[in-house]
């Protein structure tokens, strides 16, 4: 399955939505990034904030599971938009 840059962003936007209204792991990722509560809101339509909460989220299986089993996605679903975001390209390290 490929998405479309619409689907992608999509996808982004409940990341960020889910990540906003996970009480336990909300502050986790404010730790880990500095972002704000505030960044929330300016960052729900930022391609490249929905980028960042789906590298935080792809961190972790279970965190991935619980993404797409709340929004009954695929579970490459968030892989599959990562890629399709801003600096969510493929690394080639050779």
């Amino acid at each position: 399955m490929v998405l479309s840059r619409d689907s992608a962003e999509l996808i982004g936007l409940q990341a960020v939505a889910w990540l906003a209204s996970n009480d336990e792991l909300r502050p986790v990722f404010l730790g880990a990034t500095g972002a704000s509560e505030s960044d929330f809101r300016a960052g729900l339509e930022d391609p490249e904030f929905q980028g960042a909460v789906l590298d935080f989220i792809l961190m972790d299986d279970a965190w991935v599971a619980g993404f797409c089993e709340g929004l009954g996605l695929d579970l490459d679903s968030p892989r599959m938009a990562r890629a399709m975001l801003p600096g969510g390209g493929e690394v080639n390290w050779t």
